[in-house]
């Protein structure tokens, strides 16, 4: 089964770069580069990320004051004349003006309100920069505002669709257990645990349990598993080969669920766990697609 590679369309292939200037702009700096007032860029009120961390923002004003902005930031032209609207580098954005920088080096884009939050999260995605909930929440953006069914989602963010539709389920989480991923209490994985639990006062007990035992990954799904009913293995578990072990992580990573390998001397079984019947269908699809 083959695996997906990169994310999706990229920036450049999205939306195409003007070719022309204004009266009052700089001459540009290189290819397609400008240099325009900071003022000038309004940040896109469709940005995924939520929160910056106060330390990594001063650190990167220090850098720009000493180096300058490397990257130039992504922007495309607002209603107002002279005014440019943020589609990605709003770390960049704030710390040239925490760094009290005059202008700031741009690439102007043609771009609708779809492609900004599109290009806004890939390059969120691309930089590592977003945490579970802002995924999704850019996920939810793009499917609910703007019609984009999961696999077209999937295609320009270069994901398989079973990894955004589980990805979106953490929304359904309740609000305590939201705040715990947020906050770093829990991970993703925990969450994506929890989403096995049907009521939001049976997730959020499990996720009690799980913060006073310190709970990791593996316990907290054994715990989900016996508040369901399920019965624990008969016998002990056995580590697997380390190559059966890639295997595993392997095909985990590229359905965007659990998968579980087990091999013996002549055959063996592989297990692809889901938890609703919108995850079933994602993944019979995706499975006889690049089958």
């Amino acid at each position: 089964m083959a695996r997906k590679s990169g994310l999706g369309k990229g920036l450049d292939a999205l939306i195409p770069t003007e070719s022309f200037l204004r009266t009052g702009e700089s001459a540009p700096l290189a290819a397609g580069v400008l240099q325009i007032l900071v003022n000038q860029v309004i940040t896109n009120p469709h940005q995924p990320r939520t929160r910056v961390d106060p330390e990594e923002l001063a650190e990167l004003a220090n850098s720009i004051r000493e180096h300058g902005v490397l990257q130039p930031l992504l922007v495309t032209r607002g209603v107002i004349p002279d005014q440019y609207i943020l589609i990605a580098g709003e770390r960049r954005l704030l710390a040239s003006r925490q760094a009290g920088l005059e202008r700031v080096p741009v690439i102007v884009r043609e771009a609708t309100e779809q492609q900004r939050v599109e290009l806004a999260l890939i390059e969120n995605l691309q930089r590592a920069d977003l945490s579970p909930l802002e995924t999704a929440e850019a996920y939810r953006q793009l499917s609910e505002d703007y019609g984009l069914p999961h696999d077209h989602i999937a295609e320009r963010v270069g994901k398989s669709r079973t990894s955004v539709t589980n990805t979106l389920r953490l929304l359904k989480l309740p609000t305590e257990v939201q705040q715990a991923l947020a906050e770093g209490q829990i991970s993703e994985g925990h969450a994506r645990a929890l989403l096995g639990l049907s009521s939001s006062q049976a997730q959020n007990a499990a996720l009690q349990t799980i913060l006073k035992k310190e709970l990791n990954v593996r316990q907290a799904e054994a715990l989900v598993r016996l508040l369901i009913g399920q019965k624990p293995p008969a016998h002990p578990k056995i580590t697997k080969p380390p190559e059966l072990a890639e295997i595993e992580t392997k095909l985990r990573q590229s359905l965007g669920t659990k998968v579980t390998l087990k091999h013996h001397r002549k055959g063996g079984t592989l297990v692809i766990h889901y938890y609703s019947d919108e995850e079933l269908t994602a993944l019979v699809e995706q499975l006889l697609r690049e089958s």
